[in-house]
């Protein structure tokens, strides 16, 4: 159909010229419109990032007031409940277990660890 009408219409060269500038400039403007709306989706995610960041760092700290307790190592699971055991025999059987399930020590979760001897049973 736009052949027929390009066919039939004569163009000077002026006209084309300037055809093709307002379909240059209407590219250019859309581009501009997408990157306006990337640059506002992303100060959007940025401003919600600094919220969590602020919400979680005002959390850690006033876990670190009341607690009193030094920060944990990254990968570590928290404290293990020892029930008779020393602490060289805990790490130990945590090692073990760890290599029979094949699973790195970061992975596992130990709550507690009680010595079963045959005079309790």
């Amino acid at each position: 159909m736009i052949e027929l009408i390009a066919a039939n219409t004569k163009f000077t060269v002026p006209q084309g010229l300037l055809l093709a500038l307002v379909g240059f400039l209407l590219v250019i403007c859309v581009l501009f419109v997408l990157m306006g709306f990337i640059y506002l989706l992303s100060f959007i995610v940025r401003l919600i990032e600094n919220k969590r960041k602020a919400s979680t760092e005002t959390g850690k700290t006033e876990e670190k007031g009341s607690a009193g307790a030094p920060a944990l190592a990254p990968g570590s699971s928290g404290a293990v409940k020892l029930n008779n055991v020393d602490e060289r025999t805990a790490a130990m059987i945590m090692a073990i277990v760890a290599d029979e399930m094949q699973t790195p020590l970061n992975e596992l979760k130990f709550i507690s660890i009680k010595d079963v001897t045959e005079e309790a049973k």
